[in-house]
């Protein structure tokens, strides 16, 4: 029986540990992401989620747009920005339904710091899915505009800007603005910043206005917050990188999963499952896919090349696997128990969560006893970023992309729910958003 919480903060997945009440009662560590809170954890939080009231540093800037340290804006905001003849067009979500209709408003100028990004590529994430359906814990603000895998070109740059020129290719993530000047962002690690991030959508600008994704024509940001992008690595590629690239790179970096020989298995075939696989090929590892789907095993095995495929439900095969793997990468989306893959890890074996089920299950007693090291990564700095993009442009890396225009987009996201897709959206921008299209969807 649950009796007392007990909240643990690893980079963005909250842990709560569960007191039995008697010895009959199992000891279990639940695993929550924040945006998918209960009514009970809403209670242990501000306004703005994630923030718990003890951590509460919320502020009100010169716009009267209330903030909590991640850049998220309240729900009950007026955006300025939303005009009829507003400099950018794009595609967004009105309501809960989801569904996605074209929008103008105002892109904020350009300042001394800022470029202007003429977007050409936005890939679609899962989170676009939960987003744009009001399923962050409740805190969508509409009309909203999603799309954090941004790829593109420099259109403009503002006075101080010394690393980019007009007609660059670049990229942009997750999150737009931070304090840069905490321990955090002094070691390029901002999306930690300990004052907030500000993300690329659904949070608030320097000019109070509702920041807007990439699901529109172009972007206006702080040169610190963008990416080069090699010329020899085409933008359709470069632009899932910025989520799916990343979220696995950088914990597969961290901890060492580049040695040759090592074992690895990767949980969930998708965005971020398929990019480890090609990652952990790459550096010559035995790779095991985990997956619940049949109809991936082709795709695993002939054409990104793992070693095994075992489906989740085969637990004969999962028995002879016991302390086979060193490492796990976790990228399910789905809600399932830890217990059956910590024990396919040999003793001091590391296993990363990067996928955003809603809670996952595991004991305590497992993870003591093989010494196991459990971590968790979002998106990481700018530093881990743009290594990611030399290095997948040196050893030509690419994501396995389905390439659609902006119309077919609300239909996208219905398919990444039924997990209908090889094996990351990416929206041509550049040659499906346009005033024809505006002129055709409100004809």
């Amino acid at each position: 029986m649950l009796i007392a919480l007990q909240r643990y903060q690893i980079q963005q997945i909250h842990f709560f540990l569960s007191v039995p009440s008697s010895q009959s009662d199992q000891t279990k560590v639940f695993v929550r992401l924040n945006y998918m809170a209960s009514e009970t954890e809403k209670k242990l939080t501000s306004d703005h989620w994630i923030v718990p009231k003890s951590e509460n540093n919320s502020t009100t800037n010169a716009n009267g747009f209330t903030t909590s340290p991640w850049g998220i804006v309240s729900k009950t905001a007026e955006d300025a920005s939303i005009a009829e003849d507003g400099n950018c067009l794009a595609f967004a979500a009105k309501d809960k339904s989801g569904v996605l209709t074209p929008l103008r408003f105002n892109r904020r100028a350009v300042g001394s710091d800022d470029v202007a990004i003429k977007i050409t590529h936005c890939g679609i994430c899962y989170g676009d899915v939960l987003w744009s359906r009001d399923r962050f814990a409740g805190r969508t603000k509409y009309p909203f505009v999603p799309g954090h895998e941004i790829a593109g070109k420099i259109q403009e740059v503002g006075a101080n800007v010394t690393r980019f020129k007009v007609g660059d290719h670049v990229g942009l993530g997750s999150y737009v603005n931070s304090c840069r000047d905490c321990e955090y962002c002094n070691q390029f690690l901002e999306y930690h910043c300990a004052k907030g991030v500000t993300l690329a959508h659904n949070g608030v600008d320097v000019d109070g206005t509702i920041t807007k994704g990439g699901y529109s024509t172009f972007t206006v940001v702080h040169e610190r917050y963008v990416f080069k992008i090699p010329d020899n690595y085409p933008l359709e590629f470069a632009a899932p990188l910025l989520c799916a690239g990343v979220c696995v790179y950088a914990p597969m970096k961290e901890h060492k999963m580049d040695q040759a020989g090592k074992s690895l298995g990767v949980i969930g075939l998708g965005g971020l499952g398929h990019m480890a696989v090609k990652f952990g090929k790459f550096w010559g590892l035995n790779v095991t896919v985990f997956s619940t789907t049949e109809s991936k095993r082709d795709a695993a095995l002939n054409e990104l090349k793992a070693d095994k495929f075992v489906l989740m439900s085969d637990v004969s095969t999962l028995k002879t696997m016991v302390k086979s793997l060193d490492f796990i990468i976790d990228a399910a989306a789905e809600d399932h128990p830890l217990d059956p893959y910590i024990l396919l890890l040999k003793a001091k074996g590391v296993y990363v969560v990067v996928g955003a089920p809603d809670e996952m299950k595991f004991s305590p007693l497992y993870v003591i006893l093989g010494r196991t090291t459990i971590a968790a990564f979002a998106v990481d700095g700018t530093k881990i970023t743009q290594e990611m993009f030399e290095f997948c442009a040196e050893n030509k890396i690419y994501p396995m992309i389905e390439t659609i225009p902006i119309q077919y987009a609300a239909e996208a996201h219905d398919r990444l729910l039924k997990k209908d897709v090889k094996f990351r959206f990416v929206i041509d921008i550049e040659k499906s958003l346009n005033d024809s299209v505006l002129q055709k969807e409100t004809a």
